[in-house]
């Protein structure tokens, strides 16, 4: 478990949405300092939030960002794009984008912040899906999302041994820009990054923040045709 009382955390993409609601959430629980990242930092609006430029797929910008956020113990990779390329029609290039940002991007992040945090004497690591990770409906974006779920079950195993605990955030529709063109109920920003923060406290491996990211997740071990009835019509 780790105790956020006291802690220092970077979140990616800190300016908006999920992320700006998690900076609050921080200090409200007692985190000494937050970095709070944006592509532009000027656009970090929480008055005790330390901005910092950051540009996720860009190395040395990852590099510049570590470099003055030596004193890191909580990471938090939120920053994320929605692309959604279609695979038979899209450029290739717009997969590589979304992979980029959702997949590489955080692996980026991770490298250059892991050997801080273990020299600051460990820590957390917590990586924002999606319920896409689990169900391919959005092209690339379902792809770059799995593929990002698939790297924080295997980090979970290398970061242990280094005493870096993760934790996996699961969502469905928040009412973000990302989601403002889709008409179904969505949970707050503030309501998944009090469920996420929850999770860091209490050690969880995964959170899973409303009930159609557990409906399905329950639904993986059942029969394909159940995932996507079209295959069965």
């Amino acid at each position: 478990m780790t105790s956020i009382e006291g802690s220092v955390a970077l979140v990616t993409g800190g300016s908006r949405g999920i992320g700006r609601a998690l900076v609050q959430g921080l200090y409200e629980r007692g985190a000494k300092k937050v970095y709070a990242t944006a592509r532009d930092p000027r656009t970090v609006t929480h008055p005790d939030a330390v901005p910092l430029a950051l540009e996720v797929t860009d190395p040395a910008s990852v590099v510049a960002a570590a470099e003055q956020a030596q004193d890191v113990t909580l990471l938090i990779n939120n920053a994320g794009a929605s692309v959604n390329a279609n695979f038979l029609e899209s450029p290739v290039e717009e997969v590589r984008r979304e992979f980029e940002t959702n997949f590489y991007g955080p692996l980026l992040v991770t490298r250059a912040f892991v050997p801080l945090i273990e020299r600051n004497g460990g820590g957390h690591l917590l990586n924002v899906h999606s319920v896409l990770s689990w169900i391919g409906l959005l092209g690339s974006y379902s792809a770059s999302k799995a593929a990002f779920w698939s790297q924080t079950n295997s980090l979970r195993l290398d970061l242990k041994p280094r005493g870096i605990e993760v934790t996996g955030l699961h969502v469905g529709y928040v009412d973000t820009d990302m989601a403002a063109h889709v008409d179904a109920p969505k949970s707050s920003p503030e309501g998944v990054a009090a469920q996420a923060l929850d999770g860091i406290e209490s050690g969880a491996l995964e959170v899973l923040a409303d009930d159609l990211t557990r409906q399905v997740k329950a639904q993986l071990s059942r029969d394909i045709t159940v995932m996507y009835p079209q295959l069965s019509a």
